[in-house]
């Protein structure tokens, strides 16, 4: 299997499997000198965790392993590699579903490519897998710091204009999808500041497309625009040229020093009726995928931020 490496200077390499013994990931770029704490790397895995407020009711402790690239508190330069132990999986849930696939999952497209899948949980196409990309956006906030991801949900099933964190009227909401077995999407919006100009490449690795693969490589999210996005199909070019604002900070692929606006809509989660009352499913993935999101666009501008280097 390929396809477990993401970006070009700064680089993660994710691995392990949902109901293994540890999934993790190599990062691959940091610079040395950095200092690393750890337990503000847990904080950032803890807001992606399962047993919050209006998710899955399991508890996966998700503590953060580092085993190598670190030395007394600061990174080497050399690769860095966590991992996280799977502590709580119950495999045997998983047994009787061997044979079932999930419309909208990989179940079916995994046994159909390979030939063999790991139905416990999912295997790789996991959203558990995410946790390498929150360990790989807390390194790569290391090498720019000064920049800030805020999101906001711009909505929630029928919920419109959610605020993140969950208020308790969202939570309530999801409560009673959970007690009906039921699933919802969404759309959110993430707003970057403090970006820097002349981040991307103005041909294939443009700033718009690199954060598309970025967000779009998120198994639950389903679309991605930047600026104000599907608008653009009903507004006039004279319109356009008199709100730069409406291109999300990005310009002909390149960053213009402005916010970054960029949203994306997430499905349903696919587990629903009795297998979604038991407990280890979310009603909506969005509040523990909006950590994934962030990590995953930091890690994009961290990496493009080491490429501009080279024409410093």
């Amino acid at each position: 299997m390929s396809g477990n490496v993401f970006g070009k200077y700064l680089t993660m390499t994710s691995f392990g499997e949902s109901h293994g013994s540890a999934l993790g990931v190599v990062v691959d770029g940091i610079p040395a000198n950095l200092a690393v704490d750890l337990k503000e790397l847990q904080i950032w895995l803890d807001r992606r965790s399962p047993g919050q407020p209006g998710t899955t009711a399991r508890v996966e402790g998700d503590l953060a392993e580092i085993l190598s690239g670190v030395f007394e508190g600061k990174t080497l330069g050399t690769p860095v590699c966590v991992i996280v132990k799977n502590m709580a999986q119950q495999s045997k849930d998983y047994n009787k579903l061997k044979g079932t696939f999930r419309v909208g999952h990989a179940d079916k497209t995994t046994i159909d490519k390979y030939g063999i899948r790991d139905h416990r949980g999912g295997g790789r196409s996991s959203g558990r897998e995410t946790l390498a990309r929150v360990v790989g956006g807390y390194f790569a906030s290391l090498i720019v710091p000064s920049i800030s991801v805020a999101a906001s949900i711009a909505n929630m099933g029928n919920m419109s204009h959610v605020v993140y964190p969950l208020e308790d009227s969202a939570i309530e909401y999801l409560n009673d999808l959970k007690q009906q077995g039921e699933s919802v999407g969404g759309r959110v919006k993430l707003t970057i500041t403090n970006c820097p100009a002349s981040l991307g490449e103005p041909v294939f690795d443009k700033l718009k497309a690199d954060l598309a693969k970025a967000i779009m490589s998120i198994g639950a999210v389903t679309s991605f625009s930047y600026g104000i996005g599907e608008d653009f199909a009903q507004k006039k070019g004279s319109e356009c040229s008199l709100h730069p604002e409406y291109f999300g900070g990005i310009e002909g692929g390149i960053s213009n020093g402005s916010d970054l606006v960029v949203s994306f809509c997430v499905k349903p989660t696919s587990t629903t009726g009795d297998s979604a009352k038991q407990g280890r499913h979310d009603p909506c993935i969005i509040p523990r995928l909006i950590p994934v999101a962030q990590a995953m666009v930091l890690f994009t501008i961290a990496d493009h931020y080491l490429r501009q280097k080279i024409y410093e």
